[in-house]
């Protein structure tokens, strides 16, 4: 689990409900399903009108992944392909009992390319394709949270609308001493809408933006290891030109 995630969502929710206590007891007054269900609903309407439905059904592993938490770290990604570029310098059938073993799979791939003889420039624009689709997938995920951010305050501004004609229509009926409840109603529904993009959604298009800027790094990473394997360069010029993608405090030097 990722855990910045959870505590930032923990602390935000905390410091709404401490923030809300500190000026009233009454939680209550919070709560309206109506409002909810115009915001929610109302802004899986606009994103299913601006998206293919097929991305819109990935909408629920898509905020799974945001939950899930990382423990990759590029340094490890560099010690791995240095003892790879070491198997590979004693030779193909050494390298292709190594290839098992690679976690990575799409360092795996490319090694097993360089076993299969394939030209470095074949290697390379096969490789960087995979890399450019793969963020434009992950950026639709991105764009889709960030796009119900943008639209839940909308949602949030209809409802608040359609709560003040309803108070309004009433208001004849009831006097003045309905209108600040009906008011109080009304700005529930923006109250919803704010606190789903500012807490949720926009942070979460964040933080998968974050997540693709690693990836591509990652794979970019794997990507030099692949060619400078099938060069045959000596694990030492692996390591200092892969030391590129990583900071300073992980690199390490061969002996």
């Amino acid at each position: 689990m990722d855990i910045a995630t959870i505590v930032g969502i923990l602390l935000g929710i905390g410091s709404i409900l401490g923030g809300i206590l500190l000026m009233t007891p009454d939680l209550g007054m919070f709560g309206s399903a109506s409002s909810f269900a115009i915001v929610f609903g109302g802004m899986i309407a606009s994103v299913s009108v601006a998206f293919p439905l097929q991305e819109v059904m990935k909408l629920g592993a898509a905020m799974g992944a945001v939950f899930k938490g990382s423990k990759e770290k590029l340094g490890d990604e560099v010690d791995g392909a240095v003892e790879v570029a070491e198997t590979a310098r004693k030779g193909v059938a050494e390298l292709e009992s190594k290839v098992g073993s690679i976690d990575n799979p799409f360092f795996r791939d490319g090694v097993q390319m360089v076993i299969d003889g394939m030209a470095i420039e074949e290697l390379t624009d096969i490789l960087t394709t995979r890399i450019d689709y793969r963020e434009s997938r992950e950026r639709t995920q991105a764009d889709l949270f960030k796009n119900m951010g943008v639209m839940s305050p909308a949602w949030g501004m209809i409802g608040t609308l359609i709560g003040l004609v309803v108070m309004l229509s009433g208001f004849g009926e009831g006097g003045t001493d309905t209108l600040g409840a009906g008011m109080s109603a009304a700005l529930i529904t923006t109250f919803y809408g704010a606190v789903l993009a500012n807490l949720f959604f926009l942070p979460m298009s964040a933080k998968i933006l974050t997540r693709v800027a690693f990836h591509s790094t990652q794979q970019s990473l794997s990507l030099e290891a692949c060619r400078l394997i099938h060069q045959k360069k000596h694990p030492i010029i692996v390591r200092e030109k892969l030391n590129s993608f990583i900071p300073p405090k992980e690199w390490k030097r061969e002996e």
